[in-house]
């Protein structure tokens, strides 16, 4: 912690039994809401497991997160309201809309304007409609294990409101990922600039987003920083071949969230097909959806290219969309096909399918265990569908190689709901390794030497974390 002692509970080790060591507990007594469920595993499984996983950190694969200092000093375009409600404004907001608040009532209750203990007076009827859901209750774990209270309630939001004003202060980044959640590590997709430059660089460790580079693309974004006049096709690439030269060595991956906007259907397109598109684009001129399809599938290869070229895995969401209200449910039916497709024309590439492409998880299990090249992040399917996580877990640890999974990325943009999704992970790990076990599918010692992996050695090899750690050491920029 950067001054003063710390104003969160710190992280309870606690000798004894397994519900000293469950998911949401402290001191050995369990909080409301925060306790793993039962398991059939006999108690001396169960208990092994759970000192296992509670013991073992996470890396974390995906997250958002704004620098500490943008929090610190409450002047952020994300932070909508500088309250607790910003706990509430990422994924939880979409469950409030679908759940019925009106358009008026969730204006009120984002809005920097309306005093933060009312809001639980708007937030209140909607409640019981949603707290059970894995957004909600990842919110009410953090508030447990941040704020000390049980839960959100017209009783506590006031006790929320202070832990969360007073929680904001410069190190409280490295007390929430590595005190309070146990995380060693967090991957960040900047939603601001192609590669943020921390200042915590080895504990928010960098993508390079592509997703401007291929769509649009997004000539202003890219091509100010390196100073780069943009006439031409042959101009783009060298916006993009400043931006992996300049950071490629300090990335740990590259991301691309395309798959909200279109098919992940990327066709090999050479060049000079695609030269003269490219300048009807950047003219303004009008161009067609087939033409536009071709300069992005080109664009793509050629960052896909680069990112090989420099040992960055390829990110790429799938799946279910965040939001409401607007997914065209018909692009998630093919996205397990179009991965596939990827993995056969670059073998070399390693592509990292994210969020286990809910709700069609049981698809993108069988391109793991036939593509050598194709991974599978868990990142914020432990918040989209807690037990459907937990399924797909059971599933692939007996059907893929154990080396492919990642098990852990909060996916969030405010850091304080990390620990609750981190808990839920927690849980739902121990709650799969215990049931194989229980069931005759692994052995207690097999399940026990999954943890690490799982938790964390994966991540470690795919991304050469141990490399890219002594690298940021020294990155030129801190």
């Amino acid at each position: 912690m950067g001054q003063g002692r710390s104003i969160f509970p710190r992280r309870a080790v606690v000798k004894g039994g397994p519900a000293a060591r469950t998911p949401g507990v402290r001191g050995g007594v369990a909080r409301r809401g925060s306790r793993a469920p039962e398991v059939r595993a006999s108690d001396d499984v169960s208990r092994a497991v759970w000192e296992r996983v509670e013991s073992t950190p996470l890396v974390d694969t995906h997250e958002h997160l704004i620098e500490e200092e943008s929090r610190v000093s409450g002047e952020h375009e994300q932070v909508s309201a500088n309250d607790w409600s910003f706990l509430v404004a990422y994924y939880l907001d979409s469950d409030l809309r679908t759940c019925g608040m009106p358009a008026e009532d969730h204006e009120a209750f984002l809005s920097p304007a309306t005093d933060p203990i009312r809001k639980w007076e708007l937030l209140e009827p909607y409640w019981p409609r949603i707290q059970h859901t894995g957004y909600a209750q990842a919110v009410e774990i953090a508030a447990r294990r941040l704020y000390g209270v049980e839960g959100l309630s017209r009783e506590t939001i006031r006790r929320v409101q202070d832990g969360y004003r007073q929680g904001i202060r410069p190190g409280f980044y490295k007390e929430v990922l590595g005190e309070v959640a146990l995380i060693e590590s967090c991957q960040v997709n900047s939603l601001e600039v192609p590669f943020s430059e921390s200042p915590q660089p080895t504990l928010l460790m960098q993508d390079i987003s592509i997703l401007g580079m291929h769509m649009g693309p997004d000539v202003e974004a890219y091509a100010t920083r390196p100073g780069i006049e943009v006439r031409d096709l042959a101009d783009w690439h060298r916006v993009i071949d400043w931006w992996f030269e300049t950071y490629g060595p300090y990335a740990v991956a590259v991301k691309t969230q395309a798959a909200y906007s279109r098919d992940i259907d990327f066709d090999e397109v050479p060049p000079e097909d695609v030269e003269g598109v490219f300048k009807r684009v950047l003219d303004k001129d009008p161009v067609d959806p087939d033409d536009e399809k071709r300069l992005q599938d080109h664009l793509f290869w050629y960052c896909t290219r680069k990112a090989t070229d420099h040992d960055l895995p390829v990110k790429l969401h799938s799946g279910y969309y965040a939001g409401d209200n607007s997914t065209p449910t018909h692009r998630l039916y093919g996205t397990v096909d179009a991965a596939s497709a990827l993995c056969r024309r670059a073998p070399d590439t390693r592509f990292v399918y994210m969020h286990i492409n809910y709700p069609f998880y049981e698809d993108l299990i069988a391109v793991a265990k036939h593509c050598t090249n194709c991974y599978v992040d868990m990142c914020w399917a432990w918040i989209l569908s807690p037990v459907a996580a937990n399924r797909f877990l059971m599933q692939y640890l007996v059907t893929a190689p154990a080396n492919k999974v990642l098990t852990f990325g909060g996916d969030y943009v405010p850091v304080e709901p990390v620990v609750g999704h981190a808990a839920l992970a927690r849980r739902g790990i121990g709650v799969a390794l215990a049931q194989l076990v229980d069931e005759g599918w692994l052995d207690l010692e097999a399940a026990l030497e999954l943890v690490d992996p799982i938790m964390r050695g994966n991540a470690r090899a795919l991304f050469g974390l141990e490399r890219k750690t002594e690298r940021l050491k020294t990155a030129p920029w801190l």
